[in-house]
C-alpha cells in the first residue's frame, strides 16, 4: 500500500499532537440507520453512493493503494509502511499514528466488547500522533488479522469508511454539482489527503482549484472544473516525494474524464504505477 500525504494536520505538525480522523468534520461514530423515506422507498441513490457505482471506487481505489481489484481482502491488510503513521491497516489504510485506527478500535468495542483488539485501546491512544509501535508489539499485527475475519469488525471498517471518507466526499461532490466520476476524484483525494482545510488536504484542493475554475453548482463547466480539481489534486501529490508518482489520476482518473465518462460506466481500463487494471 502507498503511503499517505497529510491525511491529518496533526502530520504536518510533525506528527507532534494527537490526530483527528478528518479536520473540519466533527461527527460522531454511528450505527448506520436507515431514515423514514430510505425505509418508504422514497429515497435512492445516485452518483457514487449507488451500490454498483461505490463498488467500482472501492475497487480503483484498491489498485492504487493494494494494487489489486479485492478490495474485501484488504480487511486483514497490517504493516508499517515507514511513512511516519506506524501501522496502516484495513480496507483504507487506516493507521495507528493518525487517530483513525484508534477510532475504528473503539467503535468495533462499542459493538463487541471483549474482542481481540481491545486490549491495545490504551496503547493507540498513547501512541497516536508518533509512529510508535509501543504497547502494539508483538502480537498486535496477529490480533488485528484475526479481528479482520470477524463480520463484526468488517462492518466497523465499512463504516469508518464511510464517515471519515465516502459520505464527506459524495455529499460535497453533490453540493458542487458534478457526477459520479467527480465524486469518485472528490473520495481519493480524501482517501490519500483528508478533509482538512490545509494547502495539500482536500479543503485547500479545493479552494486551489476553486482558483482557476468553478464547479457547475456556480455555473461552472463540468469538464474544465475536474480538470483543475485534478490539476490541484497533482500539486498537492508533488509535495511530497512519495507521491511524485501521479499514475492514479494521470492514467486513472484523466482517462475516464477526457473520454466523458461522467457516471463510471464500464468496461472501465485504466493504469496505476503502469500496471493495467480492467472491470468489465
Amino acid at each position: 500500500m502507498e503511503n499517505r500525504p497529510t491525511r491529518r494536520s496533526a502530520l504536518l505538525l510533525g506528527l507532534s499532537l494527537a490526530a483527528v480522523p478528518v479536520t473540519g468534520l466533527a461527527v460522531a461514530r454511528y450505527a448506520p440507520q436507515a431514515d423514514a423515506a430510505e425505509l418508504s422507498g422514497t429515497v435512492q441513490a445516485t452518483g457514487l453512493d449507488d451500490p454498483a457505482k461505490k463498488e467500482i471506487a472501492m475497487q480503483i481505489v484498491c489498485s492504487a493503494e493494494n494494487s489489486s481489484l479485492d478490495w474485501k481482502a484488504q480487511y486483514k491488510y497490517i504493516e508499517d509502511i515507514d511513512d511516519g503513521r506506524g501501522y496502516t491497516a484495513g480496507i483504507i489504510g487506516f493507521c495507528s499514528g493518525t487517530g483513525d485506527m484508534l477510532d475504528l478500535v473503539e467503535l468495533y468495542s462499542d459493538r463487541k466488547p471483549g474482542n481481540v483488539l481491545e486490549k491495545y485501546l490504551p496503547a493507540l491512544r498513547k501512541v497516536d500522533g508518533s509512529d510508535s509501535h509501543s504497547g502494539l508489539d508483538p502480537n498486535y499485527t496477529r490480533d488485528w488479522k484475526t479481528a479482520a475475519k470477524d463480520t463484526v469488525f468488517q462492518g466497523c471498517q465499512n463504516d469508518e469508511r464511510d464517515r471519515v471518507y465516502f459520505n464527506p466526499a459524495v455529499k460535497q461532490g453533490k453540493s458542487d454539482g458534478i457526477r459520479t466520476l467527480g465524486q469518485f476524484c472528490y473520495y481519493d483525494a480524501i482517501v490519500m489527503h483528508g478533509d482538512g482545510d490545509d494547502g495539500t488536504s482536500f479543503g485547500g484542493i479545493r479552494k486551489r482549484a476553486l482558483g482557476k475554475a468553478k464547479p457547475p453548482s456556480q455555473g461552472g463547466n463540468e469538464t474544465t472544473w475536474l480538470n483543475a480539481f485534478l490539476d490541484a489534486r497533482v500539486w498537492a501529490m508533488k509535495q511530497e516525494e512519495a507521491h511524485s508518482d501521479t499514475s492514479r489520476v494521470d492514467t486513472a482518473q484523466r482517462v475516464f474524464l477526457r473520454n466523458g465518462n461522467f457516471n463510471l460506466d464500464t468496461p472501465l481500463d485504466w493504469k496505476v504505477y503502469g500496471d493495467p487494471y480492467h472491470i468489465g
